[in-house]
């Protein structure tokens, strides 16, 4: 249990290092974003598929691999849809900025999308330590924090554009990271309290992650004209998981 503590502090603890690093460089040009991104994204693809997705068909079967998968990327995709305007959050006040509170939601969606992703990758991460070998969840909670410290250094900068105050900004960062702590947790005790469950969870975390590369990471890094640089970034991301498989596993 000390090691998923451990597990889920640093899983957390790299969004919020993120954000420190957004604080000091908080005009990252699109390329450079897209790059770290991209190969972020490629880290996750291989977490989800050699550490959640393959190791669910060896627990259970395909067809409990195959629902877990749509049932964790459509839960994603009913959160995103559920996602409300924030902008009280922001300490403004919407009358007097009108325009700025416009500029300033779209924004805090892009955040809450964030930390809505951060659950069920916390809840990856958690669920990892149900397999038995902590070495393979080592491995799955370390791509899903290397991914994370560029997604809390891309948060910052447009939140400060968009007017809120530098403290709002590092505790709405604070609270992404808590997020993903909480996710950890859950997922390793609710493996813990059923191992029949764990075919379907591994599936439905690797499911999520699979959603959050292909619907929010993947065109994003693909929409400044990085996309070459972006593809091999992300290559580079799925081998360095393969070789930290191999290696670690």
């Amino acid at each position: 249990m000390e090691m998923v503590w451990l597990t889920a502090l640093g899983v957390g603890g790299a969004t919020v290092a993120g954000a420190g690093l957004g604080f000091v460089f908080k005009k990252i040009s699109h390329k450079f974003s897209d790059i770290v991104l991209s190969f972020a994204a490629g880290v996750m693809l291989a977490a989800a598929v050699i550490g959640l997705i393959i190791p669910s068909l060896d627990y259970g079967n395909l067809w409990i691999t195959v629902a877990g998968v749509f049932c964790g990327a459509l839960f994603l995709n009913v959160l995103d849809k559920l996602v409300p305007h924030l902008h009280k959050l922001s300490g403004l006040d919407q009358e007097a900025h009108p325009d700025q509170t416009a500029k300033l939601n779209k924004v805090l969606l892009f955040v809450m999308a964030i930390a809505i992703h951060n659950l069920p990758e916390g809840i990856a991460a958690g669920v990892g330590f149900g397999t038995g070998n902590d070495g393979e969840a080592v491995t799955i909670a370390a791509g899903i924090a290397l991914q994370n410290i560029p997604e809390g250094m891309v948060i910052i900068g447009p939140m400060l554009a968009a007017g809120m105050s530098r403290g709002r900004t590092f505790v709405a960062a604070l609270m992404t990271g808590l997020v993903e702590v909480v996710g950890t947790l859950f997922g390793y005790l609710a493996v813990s309290i059923s191992a029949a469950v764990l075919p379907f969870a591994l599936a439905f975390a690797g499911g999520t992650m699979l959603y959050v590369i292909s619907d929010e990471m993947i065109p994003e890094t693909h929409a400044h004209g990085s996309e070459r640089g972006a593809t091999y970034a992300l290559l580079a991301g799925f081998c360095l998981m393969l070789m930290m498989t191999h290696f670690l596993g």
